[in-house]
C-alpha cells in the first residue's frame, strides 16, 4: 500500500441544507447552491430525459438509486485509501473493492502531495459551493481530481458537466487558498471495463463556467 504525503489546507467544514428541495451550503460568505445544483439547472437535460423515456421511470429510478449507492461506496474506499487507512477495505462489498482495484494503480502512480480529501469549497464570486473529492498533485501538477462511476464507457461529449464541475472546484479552491490549480482530472470506474482517466487543462472550461455561474 502506497503511503501518500499530506499537506492539508484545512478549510472550515460546511453545513448542508435543503432549499426548495435542492442542496445548498451555509458558508462564511452566505448560503449558496451546490455546484451540481446549478449545473443541473443550467445545462440541457434532453439526453437524460430521453434515456428515462426509453427505459421507463421505474427502471430509470432503480438504476439511478443503484448508481448513487455504488458511487458513495467507491468514494468511501477512495477516501480511506488516500487517507492512508490500512483498513480501507473494511466493511466494503467485494464488488466495490474489485471496482476500486482498477482505480488504485492510477492513484499510486500519479497522485503526489495531497492538500485535501473531500475538501469543502465555496466562492463569493461564483455564488456556489461544494466538495471536491481530491485536491492534490497529479503527475506533478496541482489538480482537482473527481471520481465517478458508470455502467458504460463514456465519451468526452457526454461528460462536459464533469469537466465544468471540476473547473468550478478549481476556481473556488484558488479563491480560498491562493494556490494555482491549472489541471482537472476525472476518473471514471466503469463496470467490467478498464478505468477511464481524463486529464484536462482547466482554462479550456473557465469561460463557460463564468457564463453559467454569473
Amino acid at each position: 500500500m502506497k503511503e501518500f504525503f499530506h499537506n492539508p489546507i484545512n478549510l472550515p467544514d460546511l453545513e448542508t441544507v435543503s432549499v426548495d428541495g435542492k442542496r445548498h451550503y451555509i458558508t462564511p460568505g452566505g448560503t449558496f447552491p451546490s455546484v451540481t445544483t446549478v449545473l443541473g439547472e443550467k445545462l440541457s437535460k434532453d439526453g437524460l430525459q430521453a434515456w428515462r423515456n426509453r427505459v421507463g421511470e421505474e427502471e430509470a429510478n432503480k438504476i439511478s438509486n443503484q448508481a448513487a449507492v455504488r458511487g458513495t461506496a467507491i468514494h468511501a474506499l477512495a477516501e480511506a485509501y488516500l487517507m492512508n487507512d490500512k483498513n480501507w477495505k473494511r466493511g466494503a462489498m467485494p464488488t466495490n473493492i474489485d471496482t476500486f482495484s482498477r482505480i488504485r494503480p492510477h492513484l499510486d502512480q500519479h497522485v503526489g502531495t495531497i492538500y485535501g480529501v473531500e475538501v469543502p469549497l465555496w466562492s463569493e464570486k461564483l455564488k456556489t459551493a461544494g466538495r471536491t473529492d481530491l485536491l492534490a498533485g497529479w503527475r506533478g501538477i496541482n489538480s482537482i481530481i473527481d471520481f465517478k462511476t458508470s455502467r458504460r464507457i463514456k465519451t468526452e461529449d457526454h461528460i462536459e458537466s464533469y469537466f465544468l464541475q471540476a473547473t468550478c472546484y478549481s476556481m473556488m479552491a484558488e479563491e480560498r487558498t491562493g494556490m494555482k490549480i491549472p489541471q482537472i482530472v476525472i476518473i471514471i470506474a466503469v463496470d467490467h471495463e478498464e478505468t477511464q482517466v481524463f486529464v484536462k487543462e482547466r482554462e479550456d472550461y473557465v469561460q463557460k463556467v463564468l457564463r453559467i455561474f454569473s
